[in-house]
């Protein structure tokens, strides 16, 4: 029986993709790639047995374990989770949020409360929510969606960075989580897979289409911290409890 994986298909992602597709691990699975929500929406289903999930969908899961020594995640800023803001964060009314990202709302929700201690309104539909041209409106926006876009907002707020300000621990986005027991020794596979794509960084980059607006290199050599350490855990609980008091 095959294990059936979820991963998103982001920049940041390409790594352990690129692992899993080059290891023997493979044929020993079913992968298919989602947005973030779709990957968490699959796990909690039951449709798949691992997902690399936003760490925030673990709350709607009766069962859930982390199954590999690998994350997404961030020591200070990440280049890719932000709030776009036309002034500055204090005085913003509203905020747009991420349809593809629980955690990314749900970060920005408790940065709003307990770090900058505001409370705008939260638009869940905003029509374009990519984009805000009206001054007291904000948005939140992650992944590759946001290449190049820090430029044009006069407010730019990297959500890792400032949970590094408000707790002065690291940040995880999203962790390979099962939700079932997975046998150990697909674990040591799946471990090695992932690091193997991590250790080709460099062929990785090669495969992407290079960008002017911005560096796709320094994303994934140095922004991106990619080791699941027990700070990225202890971060990981502790936002979970902040998400529950929210």
């Amino acid at each position: 029986m095959k294990l059936k994986i979820s991963a998103v298909s982001y920049t940041n992602t390409k790594p352990f993709i690129y692992g899993i597709q080059h290891a023997d691990l493979l044929n020993k699975i079913e992968l298919s790639l989602d947005t973030p929500t779709d990957c968490a929406q699959k796990l909690i289903d039951d449709k798949v047995d691992i997902g690399l999930i936003p760490v925030a969908a673990t709350l709607n899961m009766p069962y859930w374990e982390i199954v590999s020594d690998y994350c997404i995640g961030a020591v200070g800023p990440v280049n890719s989770v932000f709030i776009f803001s036309n002034c500055d964060i204090k005085d913003v009314k509203r905020i747009q949020l991420d349809p593809e990202s629980r955690s990314s709302n749900n970060l920005a929700k408790v940065l709003l409360k307990n770090f900058w201690k505001i409370q705008p309104e939260l638009i869940v539909d905003a029509e374009d929510y990519t984009t805000s041209t009206d001054p007291k409106t904000a948005c939140v926006l992650i992944g590759d969606r946001t290449f190049g876009k820090k430029d044009k907002y006069p407010f730019v707020y990297d959500l890792a960075e400032e949970w590094q300000k408000f707790t002065g621990l690291p940040f995880c986005f999203a962790a390979w989580i099962a939700n079932k027991p997975i046998p150990q020794e697909f674990i040591d596979e799946f471990n090695v897979a992932l690091k193997s794509g991590l250790d080709h960084r460099s062929e990785v980059l090669k495969e992407l289409t290079p960008r002017t607006d911005f560096d796709l290199e320094d994303y994934l050599m140095h922004k991106l911290d990619f080791d699941l350490t027990e700070k990225k855990k202890e971060a990981l609980h502790l936002f979970l409890k902040y998400i529950k008091d929210l």
